[in-house]
Parts: structure tokens; C-alpha cells; sequence
């Protein structure tokens, strides 16, 4: 299971990653990318496999 840093699931992923876990991966990573104003997204892989979303995102405040 891929969690992102609070806790929500994001993805499941087979031992090789294929067909429809690596789209369903690769769109997670896109959400992930495009719900972050300013911030960074990290993606952690353990044994050639996506493990893990991280979701950092900053408020700056003029």
C-alpha cells in the first residue's frame, strides 16, 4: 500500500509494477503533482517499486 506522509492511501502496487498498477502509480504521482500549489512532491521507491507518495506543500503569507 502507498501512503502518502498523512497517512491517506494513494496506490497498491504488484511486485513488478505492471499494466494497470504502473498507470494507476503514475497517476497518483500526477494528482499529487498537480494538488501542490508550492511545495514538493517526494517519491520513495524500495526494490525497483513505488513504496510511498509524499505531498509537502508551503503557505507563504505576505
Amino acid at each position: 500500500m502507498i501512503q502518502t506522509k498523512d497517512s491517506e492511501p494513494i496506490a497498491s502496487t504488484s511486485a513488478d509494477c505492471a499494466g494497470d498498477d504502473l498507470a494507476r502509480v503514475t497517476r497518483e504521482i500526477v494528482r499529487a503533482i498537480k494538488s501542490v500549489g508550492y511545495g514538493s512532491v517526494e517519491i520513495v521507491i524500495r526494490n525497483s517499486r513505488v513504496v510511498q507518495i509524499e505531498r509537502r506543500e508551503k503557505f507563504r503569507f505576505d
